[in-house]
């Protein structure tokens, strides 16, 4: 009795950590496969919503809406900073400087995004964007983010990648506007650089910076820059003028679509904060380039 008193807590202990040490890949990995479906869920919710808002209302304002998006984000950060759930410092210039180019690229490529689902409807917007994860890795090994992926991990993903673009291109596509052949591929590049350079400033500041210090400072940077935006955009002012505001229809999907909006913006931007830009890419394309594969079965 006294050998067992003496032995079998440690030994139980010890199979117990065992255990959980090994279930923890497990759990991870659960956790991402949860995220990630909820956020297709979420991104297919979204699209169905601006499909209806949007040509019902006839209201294609994409740079007021990006706007009062990003504000969305930034009153949420101040929201959980009043409840004390977050503490955010004082705006800093200092971080607004290194975070200029993420703030500049997001800013534009919100307004692309929100164009594409007001105006492009060929198909080609989506379809670039699978193209994501292979150049935010691009971007990665050529700031020094990264190590050399696994070469089998790299053969995959372009594998993948060029496999579902394959598959959608050969049901063919609907009719391209210009823009298309411009607005899209520029939003990937935007996107991409703002993903990675996220992710470069966060390995900088890690040691003396939150994340949510970093996306405050690129939320208010965005803010002003999207409202500079709208100062000069000649469309802006009859954003004002062309909605129903009187209706309740109007103002509900509105407000859906751009919470939904935000909290994609947000969750893709924290997760190029925490982890890395090829982790929020794979998030945010995840949806478009295995869908095609799912529908072959």
């Amino acid at each position: 009795a006294m050998w067992l008193k003496l032995h079998e807590p440690p030994t139980l202990r010890a199979y117990v950590f065992k255990v959980w040490k090994g279930l923890i890949p497990l759990l991870s990995c659960g956790a991402a496969l949860v995220v990630v479906v909820v956020y297709s869920l979420a991104d297919q919710l979204h699209s169905f919503v601006c499909g209806i808002f949007m040509p019902q209302y006839h209201y294609p304002f994409a740079v007021p809406l990006a706007l009062i998006q990003t504000l969305l984000n930034l009153l949420a950060l101040q929201g959980l900073s009043a409840t004390g759930l977050v503490r955010l410092k004082p705006f800093s210039f200092r971080l607004a400087e290194h975070l200029m180019v993420p703030a500049v690229c997001g800013s534009v490529q919100s307004v692309l995004a929100l164009w594409a689902e007001a105006s492009a409807h060929s198909g080609l917007y989506p379809l670039t964007a699978r193209f994501l994860p292979l150049l935010s890795l691009t971007w990665s090994h050529m700031l020094a983010l990264s190590k050399p992926s696994h070469a089998h991990f790299t053969c995959l993903l372009m594998g993948v990648t060029f496999i579902s673009v394959s598959l959608t291109v050969c049901e063919g596509l609907y009719t391209i506007e210009p823009l298309e052949y411009i607005y899209s591929p520029l939003s990937l590049l935007l996107h991409s650089l703002s993903l990675a350079w996220l992710a470069k400033v966060a390995q900088e500041e890690r040691a003396h910076t939150s994340i949510f210090d970093l996306y405050y400072t690129l939320a208010v940077s965005r803010c002003v820059l999207l409202g500079l935006l709208c100062l000069l955009h000649p469309d802006c002012p009859r954003a004002f003028t062309y909605g129903s505001w009187h209706s309740l229809l109007f103002l509900g999907y509105m407000l859906g679509m751009l919470l939904l909006g935000a909290a994609q913006v947000l969750l893709v931007d924290f997760t190029a904060l925490r982890l890395s830009a090829l982790s929020a890419a794979l998030l945010h394309s995840a949806r478009g380039i295995v869908l095609p594969l799912f529908n072959l079965f």
